[in-house]
């Protein structure tokens, strides 16, 4: 295999601003044991797109699996809790709360979802939000793709969080 260009020194720059990296450039969880603890809050969201008539069934509550979003919503829940066992360098936090809402969107057919993640502690909660959207959303689809495989996750991201040393980060736009 031949090696790809790289400028040396860019490339240790890039490494040592990513804090799951260490001087040798190896992966490791970072130690927050020193940090202080704060209120944190983190708000993720996205959407599942779908023909018009997979929405119907949802919204008309017909799914002979049950209430697609109120199980979406648990899912959403659970894996926010269970994200430190998903992500291999998270840290497993206490969270204090988990909100996970929809809405539904009628052009396109659509339902969006918005996770909001709180924590008192030593590091954020912004992947426990991003992964309630993201199972939120994937429960949707298991539950729904025998009627619609087409369906799209989309637009998965991180609106905003607050707390900790590095403060409010909101996305513009």
């Amino acid at each position: 295999m031949v090696p790809l260009p790289v400028n040396e020194a860019r490339a240790r720059d890039s490494v040592s601003k990513l804090t799951h990296f260490n001087q040798a450039g190896e992966a490791h969880m970072v130690d927050v044991g020193d940090k202080p603890i704060s209120h944190r809050i983190a708000v993720a969201d996205g959407r599942i797109l779908m023909q018009a008539e997979t929405l119907q069934l949802i919204q008309s509550g017909g799914h002979k699996k049950g209430d697609v979003l109120a199980i979406a919503r648990i899912a959403g829940i659970m894996a926010s809790k269970k994200t430190a066992e998903l992500v291999p360098l998270c840290h497993p936090l206490s969270l204090s709360s988990v909100e996970v809402d929809f809405k539904i969107e009628s052009a396109p057919a659509a339902i969006y979802c918005k996770a909001t993640v709180e924590t008192r502690g030593q590091t954020g909660v912004e992947m426990e939000a991003l992964t309630a959207v993201q199972i939120a959303l994937l429960t949707i689809y298991d539950m729904c793709k025998a009627v619609d495989r087409g369906m799209t996750l989309q637009d998965i991201s991180l609106l905003k969080k607050s707390g900790g040393k590095s403060g409010m980060w909101e996305r513009k736009g």
